[in-house]
């Protein structure tokens, strides 16, 4: 596990770049570069535009969190991740339902690669439960008997012992994470909804106020700023309410 470090309210913001086109991203880079330091590239931008998306933000001054929830058998996943690594992206996650193995090949697979090649190993952490996901689908559409809260510290105290440096989780399930990886494990927190906007496809929400002061480390936001009028406006807004009280 990596050495976790206090950021800046500025710096506990990651912006989505949940849009369908390479010139459409670098402008919300451009807009929102001296806000934001952090930006998140998903599948869909990714599969658009490929791994020149990373070095465009990279030479506009972004860092990237890679969110492409790796989940293969081990030596794919470990391999990605060693990808990811040379990329030079911040962050990048696996899906933990991939079970222990994987964790563990990528973990060491991506150190080894990362030490003879001289690259700042990416914090990896581990998706647990999607926030679009409510206790009816979990029980009924994928078969798992715990509730939402006990499945995701269940996945979390696994990314923990295996040696991850965080997990993905909506701000509801951080209070249980904390109890039980303890305040050095990261959580990125998705799912969230500044005040008097919509709720989307997200089940399991949070105000960026009240998901920091459950213990989130990190916001995730996306639509509330990118379909915002302004999006600079609404990120400053995002920033004043992510302040501490």
């Amino acid at each position: 596990m990596k050495k976790k470090q206090e950021p800046s309210v500025r710096d506990r913001l990651i912006v989505a770049l949940d849009v369908d086109t390479e010139a459409a991203a670098v402008e919300v880079v451009q807009v929102l570069s001296a806000q934001v330091r952090t930006f998140k590239v998903g599948s869909q931008l990714f599969t658009k535009c490929g791994p020149a998306i990373v070095q465009k933000i990279h030479d506009l001054g972004g860092r990237v969190f890679l969110d492409l929830k790796f989940h293969d058998i081990p030596t794919t996943v470990a391999k990605a991740g060693i990808e990811a690594a040379r990329l030079g992206v911040f962050m990048f996650n696996v899906h933990l339902s991939g079970g222990e193995t994987m964790i563990r090949r990528c973990l060491e697979m991506v150190g080894e690669v990362c030490e003879q090649e001289g690259l700042v190993r990416p914090y990896i952490i581990g998706v647990t439960l999607l926030t679009s996901i409510c206790e009816e689908t979990l029980r009924n559409d994928l078969g798992v008997t715990r509730t939402i809260p006990e499945q995701v510290a269940h996945f979390a105290s696994m990314a923990a012992k295996d040696g991850l440096d965080g997990v993905v989780a909506s701000a509801r399930e951080i209070g249980a994470i904390r109890r039980t990886c303890g305040e050095d494990f990261l959580i990125v927190t998705p799912g969230i909804r500044p005040t008097g906007t919509p709720v989307d496809d997200q089940s399991r929400i949070a105000t960026p106020h009240w998901a920091l002061e459950q213990g989130a480390d990190y916001l995730v936001i996306g639509r509330p700023i990118l379909n915002a009028p302004d999006p600079a406006k609404a990120v400053e807004a995002i920033l004043e309410e992510m302040e501490p009280r």
